[in-house]
């Protein structure tokens, strides 16, 4: 089935950061179109391959974190660009496993070890989004005006959170809020976190890197997403983290997703995301 999607995306490196590690990219994954910088939104018909939206956040020094995130999305895109099955959530995976590998061969082999970088990806293909995640890198889905966190931070914060050792209002607050428990090219091996969402017309997403997510609280984004037009939302969302700081790059990358074939979500219906495991099953 074919899908109408609209995107659009913004980067910036904020006001404190003298350079900008952040990256995301778009790929028609059919026609092998990208584009990694964005004057206007782009409209954007799913083939039998998909599409595929990424955010990659550096890190390791101004120029490794650099080089870091761009080779995660450039190996990324061609791993699913020649993968045989494009269009699936295993082939987003191995795709994810193979940028950790290019990452990780290439700072051995130019003395950079340490380098590395966060990336969430999210590849719509007929009725499903599929999402990987590594890091604290976030994707959200607004639908029927409820916005939902699909990704959980790979962070020592989230960790904390998630044992009860500080309530969830603390995190922002906490001095290692900037720890992520792993992160692309830091290891031979990565444990990349899948999972699934079934797609519904009018469904509005947005990757971010942590330097919106933590400069703008779920509730301002909730806001701000509701907007009519993603340039405008985009540049809304990075001027408020700016305003409130701007203590790392922001980027912000929005798609809204269309389809006659795709079922309207009613009020009240829960928004199901299924996790995956490594041979692609799912589980609610």
């Amino acid at each position: 089935m074919q899908l109408s999607l609209t995107v659009f995306g913004k980067t910036d490196p904020g006001r404190v950061r003298e350079t900008n590690e952040d990256v995301f990219v778009v790929a028609d994954l059919t026609t092998a179109e990208r584009v990694h910088w964005m004057e206007s939104s782009a409209a954007i018909d799913s083939g039998e391959r998909g599409v595929l939206v990424a955010v990659s956040d550096g890190m390791g020094g101004a120029e490794a974190g650099e080089v870091a995130s761009t080779l995660t999305l450039r190996s990324l895109r061609v791993g699913m660009k020649d993968g045989a099955a494009a269009g699936t959530g295993a082939a987003l995976q191995s795709s994810v496993e193979g940028a950790n590998k290019s990452v990780w061969d290439f700072a051995r082999a130019h003395g950079k070890e340490g380098m590395g970088a966060t990336l969430t990806a999210l590849l719509v293909h007929e009725f499903y989004a599929y999402i990987g995640e590594i890091g604290d890198s976030r994707a959200y889905l607004l639908r029927d005006g409820r916005l939902v966190q699909l990704t959980r931070d790979q962070s020592l914060v989230q960790q904390l959170v998630d044992r009860g050792t500080i309530a969830p209002e603390q995190a922002g607050d906490c001095d290692q809020r900037n720890v992520i428990l792993q992160a692309v090219g830091i290891g031979p091996e990565v444990a990349v976190a899948m999972s699934r969402v079934p797609l519904r017309r009018h469904d509005r997403f947005l990757l971010c890197s942590d330097g919106l997510s933590n400069m703008v609280s779920d509730a301002d984004m909730h806001a701000i997403l509701k907007g009519a037009t993603l340039d405008a939302v985009c540049s809304a969302l990075v001027d408020t983290a700016n305003a409130r700081g701007g203590e790392d790059n922001i980027t912000a990358l929005v798609m809204d997703v269309d389809g006659e074939g795709l079922p309207v979500a009613l009020p009240g219906d829960r928004i199901q995301v299924d996790t995956m495991n490594a041979r692609g099953a799912t589980s609610p």
